[in-house]
């Protein structure tokens, strides 16, 4: 199935690009993490597991074993603060 997935502030830095479309077979947000970190280079690094990165699901904030569908629309980004 294709997903779009989004990358926002410094994971999108790091990767090079706002969003991409993805062919997947992964089931859960973790499991489409897991496809993304077997891609190596910036994907590993900016997406590793010690690292702290919030993700969405359409839009809605959602954790990694949310399933996956069909052109949903999945974001990774850092956890944000504000002052």
């Amino acid at each position: 199935m294709q997903v779009t997935v989004k990358y926002f502030a410094s994971i999108r830095e790091a990767i090079g690009t706002g969003s991409e479309a993805i062919d997947t077979h992964a089931a859960t947000l973790g499991a489409l993490r897991d496809e993304l970190l077997a891609r190596g280079g910036a994907h590993a690094e900016a997406l590793a597991r010690s690292r702290a990165v919030r993700l969405a699901l359409n839009q809605v904030m959602a954790d990694e074993s949310a399933p996956l569908t069909a052109g949903a629309e999945v974001a990774f980004f850092p956890p944000v603060t504000g002052g």
